[in-house]
């Protein structure tokens, strides 16, 4: 009985410092290399004006003027909403998505000036996994330049510019 005991009592202290390891000392020792390596990222990535947090890098919003670049549509929720994330899990023969898309791609059209035979990319007609992907191809930003520039009174060479310094390249 006194071997079982010790065998006991090791294992509930083996289990207890596991638990302290594994459930405090890791995840504040990871928390804190990421404040330290990186803070803007390990904190979301927090887009903030005038001392007010107004967004996050990682997260689209839904701009409809026409002086915005527009993202990608969403499926969450009532669109770009967090507390909702998802996409819209219609298959690619679903007739509400294709439906869906030619509307976008008519509406994408028009808001642009672009006719018929241009091809629109997949990324402004359809919605991502999550419903919030802030990001657009180069080729959706290039589209919609000329809008952007006319209704900010820029040059589209200038606007050329700015979608050049705002691409990620590939890893």
């Amino acid at each position: 009985m006194k071997n079982i005991l010790s065998v006991l009592r090791a294992s509930v202290l083996a289990t207890l410092a596991l638990g302290v390891v594994v459930s405090v000392i890791y995840p504040l020792a990871v928390w804190g290399f990421a404040q330290v390596a990186f803070s803007h990222k390990a904190n979301g990535s927090l887009i903030v004006r005038d001392g007010k947090t107004i967004g996050s890098e990682l997260l689209g919003q839904n701009f409809t003027e026409a002086r915005y670049f527009q993202t990608r549509p969403s499926g969450a929720g009532k669109g770009y909403d967090a507390a909702s994330s998802s996409g819209t899990n219609l298959g690619p023969i679903s007739k509400k998505h294709l439906d869906a898309v030619k509307q976008r791609v008519d509406e994408y059209r028009k808001s642009n000036g672009l006719d018929t035979g241009t091809k629109i990319p997949v990324d402004a007609v359809t919605a991502s996994a999550s419903g919030l992907d802030p990001h657009i191809s180069v080729q959706n930003a290039e589209l919609q330049a000329p809008r952007v520039a006319r209704e900010r009174a820029l040059d589209p060479g200038t606007v050329a510019t700015l979608i050049a310094s705002h691409t990620d390249q590939p890893d």
